[in-house]
Parts: structure tokens; C-alpha cells; sequence
């Protein structure tokens, strides 16, 4: 099985259009959350993630804020403003969508998805060694998938030195999963690792392998929508750096 993993579209369609595109056929799409907040295109990212076929999603952080689960006072400024915009322009359809979303999901193929952490699968960032070291335990799995940080990792759990190794993959770059692991696909909407370009992954559950993939799309569209809707300038200055 060919899976496309991704995480943090965050209303971004020309992102996740570019994506599903250069990922090309696929026997399943297994979403890690925040299919909302930042962007301009909230119910269209929405609809394209529900039809897709053999498709698994998540509930993150700011799809939860958007329903009003969380309070958006929890955010900063700009993200509240971006959450209270998307909870105001939701269609029917889009909420139900959001409200039907598991916090955490296990496969068949020995993988647990949350979009956070095993241990807070909606909210906890996992950025450093230790915290991952600690979230090992809070899942019975041999891998765990996650988003949340908007950066594309891989902590590894090596068994007989008995500590996780720090992987940060860049393009293109294939990780055969012999040990214990946490991996993250990056952000496709809103990379964070200073590379502009959406991020995602390709599982294949027969081969173990792991490859992330980087990919272009049409900034410069998605900044003038983010302008025309009167979303915060910053949401839209940052996509052109990565950051």
C-alpha cells in the first residue's frame, strides 16, 4: 500500500492541490489535522480531504478552535483572529465534517496518526529529543505519525543505546523504519523549516520505507486571497519564506 501522509494544509487549496498532484496515485491519504486556520480556503480544503477515496483524518488544534472546543484566547493574536474568520465563515457541511474528526486513529499497518503527540494528541508539540523520548511511551505501536509542528522530523528510538535520534529530512529523502518511530510529514500549507515549499510523505506499508516529497504551488494566489479576506498580513508574508 502506497499511503500519502500530510498534515497542516491550514485552508491553504493551491497547497493541497499541488500535493495530491505530485503524489499521484495513491492507495490511501491518512490527514493529520488542522485542515483549517492561516489560510483563505477553509470549506474548499475541507471538501477536497472528505472525497477523497480510502481516506483517514484527524481533528487538530485549529479545526477544534474553529468549532470552539478551544478557546481561541489559548492562540496569539493573528491565529485567534484566523480561527474566529474560519468559525464565521464555515459552512453546515464543513462543521459537521470537522465535529465527525478523531482526536487519534489506529491502522492496520501498525501506526498510530494524532496530529500533536501520543501523549496530547491535539496539542502538544513534540520539537526536541526528550519530549519524544517521554511520548514513546504513549503509544503501543511501532510508529506514530504526527503534524502539529509544521516541520518534517523523525525521531528514532534506537533500542540498544536506549536513546531517539533526531532526523531531519529534507527532499526526497527515503528512511527505511526498522526501529520504533515518530515521524512527521511537515506542513503542507505552511512549512515552518524556511523551504517554502508544501511538505508531505509517502508510506509504503510493505516496504517500511518512509520518503518526503517537497513541492511548489502558487504563493503568490494564496497571499492575495489571504489579503482580500482581511486575514492578518502576516499569515500571508510568511508563506513566501517558509517560516
Amino acid at each position: 500500500m502506497r499511503i500519502l501522509v500530510i498534515s497542516d494544509i491550514h485552508a491553504n487549496l493551491d497547497a493541497l492541490e499541488a500535493v495530491l498532484e505530485n503524489a499521484g496515485k495513491v492507495d490511501g491519504v491518512w490527514c493529520l489535522g488542522d485542515l483549517v486556520g492561516y489560510g483563505p480556503d477553509p470549506n474548499e480544503c475541507i471538501q477536497r480531504i472528505r472525497l477523497l477515496p480510502n481516506v483517514l483524518c484527524l481533528i487538530g488544534n485549529h479545526d477544534a478552535a474553529a468549532l470552539g472546543i478551544i478557546d481561541v484566547e489559548s492562540f496569539n493574536r493573528d491565529a485567534s483572529i484566523a480561527a474566529l474568520w474560519t468559525r464565521d465563515h464555515l459552512t453546515d457541511a464543513s462543521r459537521k465534517y470537522l465535529e465527525s474528526l478523531p482526536e487519534r486513529l489506529t491502522t492496520d499497518y501498525d501506526v498510530e496518526l494524532v496530529h500533536g503527540s501520543p501523549r496530547n494528541p491535539v496539542w502538544e508539540y513534540l520539537l526536541d529529543i526528550y519530549t519524544a523520548e517521554d511520548n514513546f511511551r504513549f503509544f503501543k505501536t511501532r510508529y506514530c505519525f504526527v503534524g502539529h509542528t509544521h516541520l518534517p522530523l523523525a525521531y528514532i528510538y534506537r533500542q540498544q543505546a536506549r536513546h531517539v535520534l533526531l532526523r531531519q529530512l529534507k527532499d526526497r529523502e527515503r528512511l527505511l523504519l526498522e526501529e520504533r518511530s515518530i515521524l512527521n510529514p511537515g506542513s503542507v500549507g505552511q512549512p515552518r523549516d524556511y523551504d517554502p515549499r508544501s511538505a508531505y510523505a509517502i508510506f509504503d506499508t510493505e516496504t517500511n520505507i518512509w520518503e518526503t516529497h517537497r513541492v511548489d504551488y502558487d504563493i503568490l494566489s494564496v497571499q492575495k486571497r489571504i489579503l482580500d479576506a482581511g486575514l492578518p498580513t502576516r499569515h500571508a508574508e510568511r508563506l513566501a519564506q517558509g517560516w
